[in-house]
């Protein structure tokens, strides 16, 4: 059984110079300014409001996980936890936000969104993301979902 895909929800692109491509993604293409990551040199924007869509930019060269060739398909909760078990039945294996195996979504937790990572045959990255309705906990960073639950309540 598949997880079933209700839209496209992020793309990555690598950009030579991150402090102009976010003037340019903000002021030209009018994007919401969603977070940015001073240390990985990364910024993300909303597009359609927050929530809705998600563009990631990320500075320098291609990187081999998280910042380039990723696209992040939105499905339903529901099938986010159980989208590992999916996965493996499909001789696909599951990653955490390391790139680690991993039978759990994580939690991102400044948006907050659970997402749950795999490659293609080709090595493109791509992740199942679900919003969360909790609000956001930037200072959590990434947990795992089951520590999430732990503090949703």
């Amino acid at each position: 059984m598949t997880v079933p895909v209700s839209g496209i929800f992020e793309a990555h692109l690598p950009v030579a110079n991150l402090d102009r491509a976010i003037v340019f993604y903000r002021d030209a293409v009018g994007l919401q300014l969603a977070h940015t990551s001073a240390q990985a040199r990364a910024a993300f924007f909303w597009a359609g409001g927050a929530g809705k869509s998600m563009l990631g930019l990320w500075e320098g060269p291609p990187q081999p996980f998280h910042k380039s060739r990723h696209t992040a398909f939105e499905v339903a909760l529901s099938d986010l936890l159980e989208a590992p078990a999916r996965l493996a039945e499909a001789g696909v294996i599951a990653r955490d936000f390391d790139g680690l195996p991993s039978n759990e979504p994580v939690v991102l937790a400044w948006m907050p969104a659970a997402s749950i990572y795999f490659n293609d045959p080709d090595g493109n990255l791509l992740e199942f993301i679900a919003m969360l309705p909790d609000p956001p906990k930037p200072e959590a960073g990434v947990v795992r979902w089951s520590e999430w639950e732990k503090t949703r309540f």
